[in-house]
């Protein structure tokens, strides 16, 4: 190998990131993930440099826009969900089905995030696609379970799941201050119908993935309208 080849082999070769450089892209995601947990994905990126200890310059080094920054913060949230789809599949269909849709309302009740991240349309990254892919697919198995031994009604979809996650979800948006479990009697509610016992065929067929995918932008905008509407004095 020529001396010039190699000079530009070593020039070409990405550089060891620097203690200090780590150090400081692991104090964003926590502080992050922090933020992004009390106040929604929209919070101020200045309150996480602060809460990081390092300057808003750094914080832009490290993150150029706020979409890498959500992408940072994804893997763990992803990563909780597809543990507890595991734990439900290690239950009976029916307990691992309520289970499960439990669970998730439960990690968005107390992460604003993670709520967001319904409503948020993110990069598309293979890293992203993989967890989308593997979540959806546990989903869909925790959802033929119930089905085939009877006890979920049979014309439930995973796009139903979604219909019940994002009204669970502005349940506890809109009741956080006043009432914070009243999203679980919602849930009961929602569950009662669909029990294969108390079910009756439904002349609306479900949605397909393709108008639920649609759907997601005007999704945020109700869920942002029922944060910030308040009820009228009578």
């Amino acid at each position: 190998m020529s001396t010039e080849t190699a000079a530009k082999e070593k020039a070409e070769t990405p550089r060891p990131r620097r203690k200090d450089a780590r150090r400081n892209r692991e104090k964003l995601i926590a502080a992050a993930t922090e933020v992004f947990t009390e106040r929604g994905l929209g919070a101020p990126l200045e309150e996480i440099a602060r809460r990081a200890g390092v300057s808003i310059g750094t914080l832009y080094n490290h993150f150029p826009s706020r979409d890498d920054l959500v992408v940072a913060y994804c893997p763990t949230r992803f990563t909780a969900q597809l543990q507890d789809a595991d734990r439900a599949l290690e239950r009976t269909p029916w307990e691992g089905f309520v289970w499960y849709l439990t669970r998730l309302c439960e990690r968005h009740a107390c992460d604003r995030g993670l709520a967001d991240l319904l409503t948020w349309k993110l990069p598309d990254t293979p890293e992203l696609r993989d967890a989308c892919a593997s979540t959806y697919e546990r989903t869909r198995r925790i959802i033929a379970r119930a089905q085939a031994d009877g006890s979920l009604r049979p014309d439930f979809t995973p796009q139903d799941m979604s219909f019940l996650i994002w009204s669970s979800v502005c349940v506890i948006t809109a009741t956080s201050e006043v009432a914070p479990d009243a999203w679980r009697r919602h849930l009961d509610l929602l569950l009662d119908g669909c029990r294969a016992s108390a079910a009756h065929p439904s002349a609306t067929p479900p949605m397909t993935m393709e108008q639920l995918l649609r759907t997601v932008p005007a999704l945020g905008t109700a869920t942002s309208q029922t944060a910030t509407s308040q009820p009228t004095e009578q």
